[in-house]
C-alpha cells in the first residue's frame, strides 16, 4: 500500500504549527493551531508537552508587565526552579530540541533571577540563589556580580566555586589560578567539579597529569582531598605562573597549602640564587610531602 503524503504527514505539519507559534513568542496563535491538532489528532502523544509550553509561555507573557514580585523565601525559589527544570525544560527539549529549547526557555530563568536577586546566600539553600542560575545561562559576568555582592564570599565553598567557574570562562585560566588554588584548599571535591566545566583544555590535562602521577603518603587515608595538593603540584609543572598562583589569599595554613607557600618560596630563591636558603626549604618540603618533594627535585 502506497503512503499518501499529505495525509501521512498533516500531523507532523500541524504539530509544526504550534512550534513555530511557541518560538515566535504567540501563545494565542498556539493555542489555535494546538486545538487544529487536538480536534484531528486527539490521541497525538505530543498534545500534553504542547500544551505545557503553550499553557507556561501565556502566563510567562500576562505576567510581563507587571512589576517584579522579589522573592522571599528560599523554598518558593525552589518549587519554582523545580518545576522549570523538572517539568518545563524536559518538555522544551522533546518538543523543540536542545538548542531551540535553551533560547527559548532563557527568559524564563532571567525572570525568575530578577525575583531572586535579594535573598541572600543560605548554606541549606545553596542552589536558591542568583549565582548559580546565572552560571547556568553562562552569564559569566552577572554570576561573578552576584557573588560579589556576598559577604565573605572568598571563605565559603560554594560561592567562591561559582566564582572560579565563571572567571575561568570570562578571563581564562592565568587569571583564574588563585581562585583555584583557595578552592582546592578549601574544598577539594568542588574544584574537581569546576574543573570538569572548564573550557580550557590545559587545565584538563594539568587534572589528568595530575591524578596519574599523584602518590598519597600513609596519612592521606581520604581520596576525596588529593586535589588540594594540585595548587603545589602545578608550581612544579608550570614555574612561569608562579606569580599568578602566589596571588591566592591565605587559607587555613593546611598542609597542602604550606607545602604551596614553600614551592612559592624555593622558586624565588632560585631565580635569587640564594643556595644555602635552597636546602634549608627543600627539607621543610621534604618532611611536609616526600611526593611533591620527588616531583619538585625531578625538574630541577
Amino acid at each position: 500500500m502506497q503512503l499518501d503524503i499529505f495525509n501521512d504527514s498533516r500531523d507532523v505539519m500541524l504539530r509544526n504549527d504550534v512550534l513555530q507559534a511557541l518560538l515566535k513568542q504567540q501563545p494565542a496563535l498556539a493555542q489555535s493551531a494546538w486545538r487544529t491538532l487536538h480536534s484531528e489528532y486527539p490521541d497525538d502523544a505530543h498534545l500534553a508537552p504542547l500544551q505545557m509550553l503553550i499553557g507556561a509561555l501565556a502566563a510567562f507573557k500576562d505576567r510581563a508587565d507587571q512589576p517584579v514580585q522579589p522573592l522571599t523565601q528560599h523554598a518558593a525559589l525552589q518549587r519554582l526552579q523545580q518545576t522549570l527544570q523538572e517539568q518545563l525544560t524536559p518538555a522544551a527539549q522533546q518538543q523543540l530540541g536542545q538548542a531551540a529549547a535553551q533560547l527559548w526557555l532563557r527568559p524564563f530563568w532571567q525572570a525568575l533571577i530578577a525575583r531572586a536577586t535579594t535573598l541572600p546566600f543560605v548554606a541549606q539553600f545553596e542552589a536558591q540563589h542568583a549565582a548559580p542560575m546565572l552560571l547556568h545561562l553562562q552569564d559569566w559576568a552577572g554570576a561573578m556580580d552576584a557573588v560579589t555582592r556576598m559577604a565573605s564570599w572568598r571563605r565559603i565553598p560554594a560561592p567562591l566555586a561559582w566564582m572560579a567557574q565563571a572567571k575561568l570562562h570570562a578571563v581564562g585560566l592565568v587569571g583564574s589560578w588563585p581562585l583555584l588554588a583557595e578552592l582546592a584548599w578549601l574544598s577539594p571535591q568542588r574544584l574537581e567539579a569546576v574543573i570538569q566545566t572548564a573550557p580550557d583544555a590545559p587545565l584538563l590535562r594539568l587534572k589528568d597529569q595530575f591524578d596519574a602521577s599523584f602518590e598519597p603518603g600513609a596519612e592521606l587515608v581520604d581520596a576525596s582531598q588529593d586535589l588540594a595538593w594540585f595548587p603545589a603540584w602545578v608550581l612544579t609543572q608550570r614555574p612561569q605562573d608562579v606569580l599568578h598562583l602566589s596571588a591566592a589569599q591565605p587559607g587555613q595554613h593546611s598542609a597542602p597549602e604550606q607545602a604551596f607557600r614553600l614551592l612559592v618560596n624555593l622558586l624565588g630563591l632560585e631565580r635569587q640564587g640564594r643556595h644555602h636558603d635552597i636546602v634549608a626549604y627543600r627539607k621543610q618540603l621534604r618532611d611536609l610531602n616526600g611526593w611533591l618533594y620527588g616531583v619538585y627535585m625531578r625538574t630541577r
